[in-house]
């Protein structure tokens, strides 16, 4: 060989070697620059949910690039006029992100496919069903639920509803262990955010879900490597809140001021309290406390473009601002008064 071509070989072997040299010194740094939360990759996760509060939890478990195998929803029902099927929030979350999705009508006797995707985690959040033993023993890890209050409190159904009607200072998002009673699982975490008498359940039903998504992300890493707090609940300091019942929505005039506001806006958007005058129903939105007088509760004083005046059950008195009559668009007052109403001062409401 020349000595041109031994030069030749010397400089491409060089080169060679720093080429694989910088790959690996290239490897090593995305190693060490690992994200820890990513471990949660390898975890087969099924998401068990229904409403927009729990879609919002599952979009960011998937933007987190968290694996979920299956999501399990509520079947579809019927909505509006023409009753046509739509999809639960959830559901098309998972649609849209080509993710299996499972409609048990029973999910009591109805769960082989959910055990046959041989989950390492369960996730609940505002599922609404009782999921059966056989389902909480499932997963490899655990059955987790992200709950809307600051348990022991409110246990059940409607938990955000119910902390605005008792007029609570704070409500928050809790990570639990499921277990076979209503909300009765061991904590793993907690999170709180003041309730202001500007927030209805609508407005906290988006804060508790962004709330309870940052919690779960942060929570789940410590689960995985099973690191994680378990705390019992104390059961002295145990409520309910169970789902609101048609006659819960009914408003008692009677009451006070106080009492009708959180009322109004704890049924705000959904189901939306309601009441009565000349026979006909009267869905109510929005409300402020405004003054007193001595009138009979119930009794309206004043309507104007502002609202219509009510007088409370303590001489209080509540100003409507929005509100939806039956068979009509829920609607500001200014737009209501512009066509035929039945609010006239001295008119009560039953």
């Amino acid at each position: 060989m020349s000595i041109e071509c031994e030069i030749e070989f010397v400089r491409s072997y060089s080169d060679t070697v720093f080429l694989i040299r910088n790959e690996l010194l290239e490897a090593t740094v995305t190693a060490v620059n690992f994200s820890p939360q990513k471990v949660g990759v390898i975890m087969r996760i099924i998401f068990m949910g229904t409403p927009d509060f729990a879609a919002n939890i599952l979009k960011r478990i998937i933007d987190e690039q968290y694996e979920v195998v299956l999501v399990v929803s509520q079947p579809d029902r019927p909505v509006g006029r023409k009753k046509e099927l739509r999809p639960t929030s959830v559901k098309q979350v998972a649609l849209d992100h080509n993710i299996p999705v499972f409609q048990p009508e029973k999910i009591r006797t109805e769960y082989d496919e959910i055990i046959a995707a041989n989950p390492d985690l369960i996730i609940t959040a505002a599922y609404g069903q009782i999921v059966p033993k056989a389902v909480l023993d499932a997963p490899r890890l655990s059955c987790i639920n992200v709950h809307a209050s600051l348990l022991p409190k409110y246990r059940g159904g409607a938990p955000i509803h119910q902390a605005i009607i008792d007029g609570a200072p704070e409500t928050g998002v809790t990570i639990m262990y499921m277990d076979v009673g209503l909300d009765t699982g061991d904590m793993i975490s907690q999170r709180s955010t003041p309730i202001t008498d500007d927030d209805d359940t609508g407005i906290l039903f988006e804060r508790l879900s962004q709330l309870g998504a940052d919690l779960l992300i942060a929570t789940l890493p410590s689960i995985e490597a099973g690191t994680n707090d378990k705390t019992a609940q104390d059961e002295s300091q145990v409520t309910y809140a169970y789902n609101i019942t048609r006659k819960q929505e009914l408003i008692n005039w009677d009451r006070s001021a106080r009492v009708v506001f959180n009322h109004i806006r704890g049924l705000n958007p959904f189901p939306a309290a309601y009441t009565t005058i000349n026979e006909q129903n009267v869905k109510m939105f929005k409300a402020k406390i405004i003054g007193g007088d001595s009138l009979n509760a119930g009794t309206i004083i004043a309507v104007s473009t502002i609202g219509i005046d009510v007088v409370c059950g303590d001489g209080m008195v509540l100003r409507i601002t929005e509100l939806q009559l039956a068979g009509k668009k829920r609607m500001p007052i200014q737009d209501l008064l512009n066509g035929d109403h039945p609010f006239v001062v001295g008119a009560k409401f039953d």
